[in-house]
């Protein structure tokens, strides 16, 4: 592999770093606003776009050698697993429709949950699972297809119903002890995990609170349908079967292989369904999440090309210089982590990436070391769970069959939890995270 001198970067030599995903933006967000829809330019079309810019872009290599770095960025185990994620559901979420789970499943909820109760009962639902499992991931492969069969018998708006979902898995992204981002960002400030769940929960039960007051308001006049048909109850149990795997603590693609299992038992015994029209309905559901998958790995191989012409270190350097005070050092950690974790696409690799930087701003500006993790993993969260190529709104989008922009404007909590973070750096609370 080539070296890289590792000097300061250039204004030049940055921009032209980032430029690939200014090049995606301009042609996705900016197009689709000028034409006033998010479903007429494509993902897969913007990051092609960007990706090959990113190949043109890249100095002094070989064209080869320049596709093998997309290629690394692309073949990365983070996203290889996500690949396997996104295959597992799709089996998983079309087999569960075509055989009556999802339908009984949204027909159980609406029989045991008051009608003006199911928003702030889905986002609840959605909390408690990302809290126990965790792992946001898990909870959109879990609760979407709920969702979206409640939004489709009530009648009510199909993209809020989801973002109500991708919310509350990111509060328990947020908030867990074996979240990915709770790891990361304590090891990284030198920690407990106790300790930053003490402060954080200062910014996101706020946030939390309020959101479910909103949802209520908003759900409040809600009419359920006359008559719910239960149906059989035995159809619940796939769905069942995975919440609880995934609340035990169950890696994410068990989970998905016992809700595949336990859809093919109840789809041979109660649903009439035959084996071969089962493998049918998995390769339909596999075949859905093709446009998600070459849209990851666009993406990735693109974000790969940008850390390696030094875009990230790019950002880190300028967004570093020039701190002044404890303020201003919180602010320009959350930015830090925010800024990189657009270019990244992951919060977890964000909070890796910056999470030394970070630590010496606290040591030198003196701040708590239980704030700085605070406002890593919040700070991360709160930035994928607004990005429409992160993998969870992809995956929500995906799932729900909806554009992914069409999520981010109902992604209420995480607006809200921003909101809090804001606060806290500029009224300095809570007060037992300062020195």
């Amino acid at each position: 592999m080539e070296k890289r001198i590792e000097e300061r970067v250039s204004l030049r030599q940055g921009l032209l770093a980032l430029s690939p995903l200014f090049v995606f933006l301009l042609v996705y967000l900016m197009l689709s606003l000028l034409i006033g829809d998010f479903y007429k330019i494509p993902l897969s079309v913007a990051f092609l776009v960007a990706a090959v810019w990113g190949l043109l872009t890249t100095p002094g290599l070989e064209l080869r050698r320049r596709i093998e770095i997309f290629s690394e960025g692309a073949a990365h185990h983070d996203v290889i697993y996500m690949v396997w994620i996104f295959i597992l559901a799709g089996a998983f979420a079309m087999l569960a429709q075509k055989i009556g789970a999802t339908d009984a499943t949204v027909n159980f909820t609406l029989d045991i949950l008051p009608a003006n109760f199911l928003m702030p009962g889905l986002f609840l639902a959605a909390c408690f699972i990302s809290m126990a499992i965790g792992t946001s991931v898990g909870t959109v492969v879990a609760l979407t297809p709920v969702a979206v069969g409640i939004a489709g018998e009530v009648g009510l708006n199909l993209p809020m119903f989801v973002a109500i979902v991708v919310g509350g898995a990111f509060f328990g992204d947020n908030l867990s002890f074996i979240s990915d981002t709770t790891i990361t960002s304590t090891r990284s400030q030198g920690c407990n995990m106790s300790d930053k769940f003490k402060v954080n929960i200062w910014l996101t039960a706020p946030a939390a609170a309020l959101i479910l007051v909103l949802y209520y308001l908003l759900g409040r006049d809600v009419v359920a349908p006359l008559s719910v048909d239960g149906g059989n109850w035995v159809l619940v149990l796939p769905y069942m079967l995975v919440i609880v795997a995934a609340v035990v603590g169950i890696n994410v693609l068990i989970v998905m292989l016992l809700g595949i299992v336990a859809s093919v038992i109840v789809g041979l015994t109660v649903a009439d369904a035959n084996l071969y029209d089962m493998f049918g309905f998995m390769g339909q559901g596999i075949d859905s999440m093709g446009n998600l998958i070459v849209v990851t790995l666009l993406a990735s191989g693109m974000l790969g090309i940008i850390r390696y012409n030094g875009g990230i270190r790019f950002l880190i350097e300028r967004l570093s210089s020039g701190i002044k005070g404890q303020r201003g050092a919180q602010g320009a950690i959350s930015v830090l982590v925010a800024v990189v974790n657009v270019c990244t696409a992951n919060n977890t690799i964000a909070i890796i990436t910056v999470g030394s930087l970070s630590r010496e701003i606290a040591e030198r500006y003196g701040l708590d070391p239980r704030k700085t993790a605070s406002l890593l993993d919040t700070c991360s969260c709160v930035t994928q769970s607004l990005l429409p190529y992160g993998a969870q709104i992809l995956m929500a989008a995906s799932l729900a069959s909806v554009s992914p922009m069409s999520i981010v404007p109902y992604m209420f909590y995480p607006f809200m939890l921003g909101v809090m973070v804001l606060l806290s750096i500029v009224f300095r609370f809570p007060r037992m995270s300062e020195r």
